[in-house]
This record gives structure tokens, sequence and C-alpha cells, in this order.
């Protein structure tokens, strides 16, 4: 019983990674470049992500500082 078992396990490792190695070819094969068209895209949605995510850090902080002073600087 034991040794049935065995084998199977020692199967699926076997089919693990070529499994993998399969998709991950089936991956690159389906991949193509992107045109200028679509590489501006990308580049101004990343610009705008970076643009708000500053935003709403600077004025997070923007708002604690005041909050930080008044729960501090009365001790």
């Amino acid at each position: 019983k034991q040794e049935s078992t065995g084998t199977s396990s020692g199967n699926v490792f076997l089919e693990a990674p070529q499994q993998l190695a399969k998709e991950g070819a089936w991956l690159l094969r389906r991949c193509t470049k992107p045109n200028k068209k679509e590489y501006l895209k990308i580049v101004q949605a990343v610009v705008l992500g970076f643009l708000v995510m500053g935003f709403v850090g600077y004025f997070t902080k923007l708002i604690h500082i005041p909050i930080n002073n008044i729960i501090v600087g009365g001790a």
C-alpha cells in the first residue's frame, strides 16, 4: 500500500515542473511587445498612479501633523 502511494507522489513531483514549463512556454508564445501607442498608455497610467499615491501620502501627512502636535504637544 505504501509503495503505490510513494510512486504516485513521485509522479506528482515530476508532473508539476513539467506542467509549469509547458504553461510558461505557452505564456511566452502568447506575449507580444507593445506598440508605441500601447506603451505610452501604460506609461501614462503608471505616472498617474504615482501622482495619485504621492498626493494621497502628502495630504495624509499634512492632516496627521497638526493632529499629532495637538495630542503630543499638550503633554
